[in-house]
């Protein structure tokens, strides 16, 4: 059975993808067949095989076993703009029925998925529908990605309410220290730990060059082992 993991974050830039390529890469280590998926992708970038986005690729080439690109972003905008908003200037619509479609393909040859969301929670899709009904659609399990600066408590805690209004279940979260000049940072660690209601499965440093850097060392995805998803 597939477990399936919704990786989202407080805000734009909290750091998604460095956490979605770790957690494959920790899980690849593990011995499991492990998928990345990220299903809509703004500010993307035209090349020879078609548009790109920088964030799908770092989680294409983490991806065991391998995987085509259309299969990891099935939605690929070139500016750095809302989904919602960059599909109305593509003529298009984003159809949550394709993003189910590529999900369960992932989930019938995988032993995990780990789902990059865009933006934060309730980043909309359409007028009428947000991703975060989607990730309802399929019962996923939530991680938060916590960008650590000043605001982060309150972003969090605001995330994981919401996350649980919806019904789902939050079943870790990460810390990623995105402003080096944060204060009080163990203070803030603290109250996160002591209030959000899921494990903290670990600590990323800000580092630079850190989307080349190993990281798996600072998440224990032990933490996920037990069936949380009911997709």
């Amino acid at each position: 059975m597939s477990n399936t993991f919704f990786v989202t974050g407080t805000d734009t830039d909290a750091g998604k993808t460095v956490v979605t390529r770790t957690l494959i890469e920790s899980s690849v280590r593990a011995g499991q067949r492990t998928a990345g998926f990220k299903p809509i992708a703004s500010g993307s970038t035209l090349t020879a095989y078609g548009m790109r986005n920088a964030d799908a690729l770092f989680l294409q080439a983490a991806s065991r076993p391998e995987l085509q690109y259309e299969e990891v972003n099935p939605y690929t905008f070139e500016p750095p703009i809302a989904p919602h908003i960059a599909a109305k200037q593509a003529g298009i619509s984003i159809d949550p029925a394709r993003l189910s479609e590529g999900l369960s393909k992932l989930k019938s040859k995988n032993d995990v998925v780990f789902v990059e969301g865009a933006g934060g929670w309730r980043v909309p899709l359409s007028d009428t529908m947000k991703l975060s009904d989607w990730v309802r659609q399929e019962e996923m399990a939530v991680i938060l990605v916590v960008g650590v600066k000043l605001g982060c408590l309150n972003h969090a805690m605001l995330t994981a309410e919401a996350i649980q209004n919806d019904g789902l279940r939050l079943v870790g979260w990460v810390a990623n220290l995105v402003d080096p000049n944060t204060h009080c940072y163990e203070d803030n660690l603290k109250y996160l730990e002591t209030y959000l209601p899921a494990p903290k499965l670990g600590e990323i440093p800000y580092l630079p060059g850190i989307a080349k850097r190993d990281l798996t060392a600072y998440l224990n995805i032990d933490l996920l082992a037990s069936p949380v998803s009911s997709s």
